[in-house]
């Protein structure tokens, strides 16, 4: 029984909704009967199904996403009168749309341990009995780590505000010393217009301006303290390459893969037909298929018409620094073809390692 006891039927229709939100959905209805029921121990009220009825009814009226099962009956009158059975609360979020949300928060490196358990349970809370029942094994992840910065959450709320009021943000950055803990790059904070955040691979950027530079820098909100909004307006999007029309996202994180921030090169890859995949996961379709003609009069020394039927070469914009990244992950599926100098990069750190691993 609830640790209060209700005065009179004045609270009647709330806590009829709070029974209804708590035991019901689509797959789990109650009658009349088993409202009364629930009234008396969780409430201690005991009241008749006319006034449960009654309430019902009015909650409907008061728009309320209840619904019901209507039976239409001829009565010892011979009166035709509405019969209703089977009501639920029609939550606002289904049960995979919750575990969607639950799996971003366990996912997600920005958000403290602690925090995402008590997000977990709040989430938890927009449902039923039975959705908890359902994640009482959701935890964790082996070996996923949640940032140690609790002021994370809040940087992301200040950065918001300061974003929506058109005004500039300082901070401390940080970064990990060998004792595993945050220490600041440098004692001076950090000055920036900032224009947008993003989540990419679990983390939340900020992609923001230097006054005295024309190009965007992306840093990660985690590594941030000590934040403050300034009183001085942001600079002009004009003035920033990328953000002359509008940030376009998309092309912007396609460009920035492990959100580097160097300036965007175009390149060009061959790659295992079998991987196009990959290469849509990491650059969505902004690329381009170069056909075999244009291969064979413009990289006959990189292609092989017999060996490399099942390659495709393609051309992408992307920073140079991520794209080494990249291409390291990927091992023999992908080779850089052009820039000269990123491919010679790349072709030196696989002799280094294969020559630290003999």
């Amino acid at each position: 029984m609830s640790t209060y006891m209700v005065d009179g039927k004045k609270m009647m229709n709330i806590c009829i909704l709070e029974i209804l939100r708590k035991y019901t959905d689509s797959e789990h209805t109650m009658d009349q009967k088993d409202i009364i029921k629930k009234l008396e121990t969780e409430y201690g009220m005991k009241v008749d199904r006319k006034s449960v009825k009654s309430n019902l009814m009015n909650l409907v009226d008061f728009g309320y996403n209840l619904e019901c099962t209507e039976i239409e009956r001829e009565n010892k009158n011979g009166e035709i009168e509405i019969l209703t059975k089977d009501w639920y609360y029609n939550h606002e979020f289904d049960d995979a749309e919750l575990r969607m949300l639950i799996d971003s928060i366990l996912f997600s490196k920005t958000i403290p341990r602690n925090q995402a358990q008590e997000l977990i349970e709040k989430i938890k809370g927009l449902s039923n009995v039975y959705f908890s029942a359902k994640v009482q094994h959701v935890c964790n992840l082996p070996g996923l780590s949640h940032t140690d910065n609790r002021q994370t959450m809040l940087n992301v709320e200040m950065i918001d505000d300061a974003i929506s009021e058109g005004k500039k943000v300082a901070f401390l950055y940080n970064t990990y010393g060998i004792d595993k803990q945050l220490h600041p790059r440098k004692d001076t904070k950090y000055i920036v217009n900032p224009y947008q955040m993003v989540a990419n691979e679990g983390k939340y950027y900020l992609i923001c301006n230097y006054d005295k530079y024309d190009n965007l820098s992306n840093y990660r909100i985690d590594r941030m303290t000590e934040i403050e909004i300034l009183d001085e307006k942001v600079k002009d999007k004009s003035l920033v390459k990328g953000m002359e029309h509008g940030l376009n996202l998309p092309q912007h994180m396609a460009e920035h893969l492990y959100m580097f921030s160097d300036p965007a090169a175009t390149i060009v890859l061959k790659v295992q037909k079998g991987n196009m995949g990959d290469i849509v996961d990491w650059f969505d379709k902004n690329f381009e298929v170069l056909s075999p003609k244009f291969v064979q009069n413009n990289y006959p020394d990189n292609f092989n018409p017999e060996t490399d039927a099942n390659k495709a070469f393609i051309r992408v914009t992307c920073s140079q620094n991520a794209m080494f990244h990249w291409a390291m992950q990927y091992g023999t599926s992908v080779e850089v073809i052009e820039p000269a100098d990123l491919r010679e990069r790349i072709r030196d750190a696989v002799n280094e390692m294969a020559e630290r691993y003999k």
